[in-house]
């Protein structure tokens, strides 16, 4: 494994660089947010900026990680380590795969479990609608469109304006916001629209 291609490469949506681990709480949410997506790989004795910092007890590291893996996320994930020997320092790379038991969620401070995902370098809280995406991909369940009137003005809304965030959604067809996700869920997972999550919104576009 070329460990600094990778750190050359920076932090995205399926690498993470950690100096060393402080909070089973926030581990558990960067490897939450990488299951839930399609995996990922965090590099431990990395600090933020690139510089290989190297770990100073692999044990306690691996015990912190497999502890918040097991204890903090729902469910249980199977975290895989390699140690790489890196100019005299040892960077512990933990692989985090994906499965198909999403979602999943993590344990936060408020005693509370959240769904968390990856956008780019960060691991943001899950909308609603991510969260029934992921539970129903994870699923064996069907899709079946009832292509009635509110399905065709949305579509043809998105053919004139390319986007739509639920509040518009909610406005243009005049329903409650349950019955808005819905329908929205149930177009991405048909394949017609698809979901964009940013830092700072969440909206949809047609395929």
């Amino acid at each position: 494994m070329n460990v600094k291609k990778l750190i050359f490469e920076g932090e995205g949506v399926s690498l993470d660089f950690k100096k060393t681990i402080t909070s089973c709480e926030k581990i558990a949410r960067t490897m939450v947010s990488f299951a839930n997506n399609r995996g990922g790989r965090l590099l431990i004795g990395v600090a933020d900026d690139g510089t290989i910092k190297g770990v100073k007890s692999e044990d306690e590291e691996r015990y912190m990680i497999t502890r918040a893996a097991h204890l903090f996320a729902r469910p249980a994930i199977e975290p895989v380590f390699e140690e790489v020997y890196i100019d005299d320092k040892i960077v512990l790379v933990v692989d985090i795969p994906e499965t198909n038991f999403k979602p999943y969620a993590a344990l936060a401070e408020d005693g509370k479990w959240w769904v968390y995902v990856r956008v780019k370098d960060k691991s943001i809280l899950a909308s609603k609608i991510v969260v029934d995406v992921l539970k129903r991909k994870s699923g064996t369940e069907g899709v079946l469109i009832a292509y009635s009137s509110n399905e065709k003005t949305l579509l043809e809304y998105l053919e004139k304006t390319a986007r739509i965030t639920v509040a518009e959604c909610c406005d243009l067809l005049k329903v409650g916001r349950r019955k808005a996700q819905r329908i929205l869920v149930d177009l991405i997972l048909s394949g017609i629209i698809r979901i964009n999550t940013t830092e700072k919104e969440e909206f949809y576009t047609a395929v």
